[in-house]
């Protein structure tokens, strides 16, 4: 897992940019951009319920690796947050794939105060999910270079961030599921 312990911090800071940068460039240009055609025949509906139950292992992911690393099972750790990135990965390219190919928005009906708790939980989940992308990659340079300790300080701000994206991406399909 030292692949990166001999690239210049430099470099690797560029990187971390440069993808926080375009992703969240890719979802902006993708949601602006009109679908294309697709034959009636594509059905389109399991991305939502998929996309949730990817957010949830990732939430399941996280935490056993918190249980890890806490009883100092650093290879056990070291799996389940690499796990938990490749389904934060696939979750990306899901919900890309999904909005690309479906104009429709759903749209949240529920009135009352249950709307300002969608809302918040909705927005909160947007604007974090773009925050901690270069947390996440950060924090996994410094434990690809060895750097436990940088890892340590970078997690404890990461974790909680990322775990609270995880979680409410799969509240806002649950508020969501009876309007798709």
């Amino acid at each position: 897992m030292s692949f990166l312990k001999n690239t210049p911090t430099k470099t690797i800071n560029i990187v971390i940019a440069v993808i926080s940068i375009a992703v969240p460039a890719l979802v902006i240009a993708m949601l602006k951009i009109a679908p294309p055609e697709i034959t009636s025949t594509v059905n389109l509906s399991f991305f939502p319920k998929f996309n949730a139950f990817v957010n949830s292992g990732t939430t399941i992911c996280l935490l056993i690796g918190l249980f890890f690393i806490k009883n100092k099972k650093s290879n056990a750790h070291r799996f389940a947050m690499l796990s938990a990135l490749i389904l934060s990965c696939v979750f990306l390219t899901s919900y890309v794939i999904y909005h690309t190919l479906n104009a429709e928005d759903s749209k949240f009906l529920g009135v009352g105060k249950i709307r300002y708790v969608y809302f918040f939980i909705l927005i909160s989940h947007i604007v974090l999910s773009t925050i901690v992308l270069p947390f996440v990659l950060k924090t996994f340079s410094f434990a690809f270079q060895n750097n436990f300790v940088s890892h340590k300080k970078w997690a404890k701000y990461t974790f909680p961030l990322w775990l609270y994206v995880a979680i409410s991406g799969v509240l806002v399909y649950v508020f969501m599921a009876p309007y798709y």
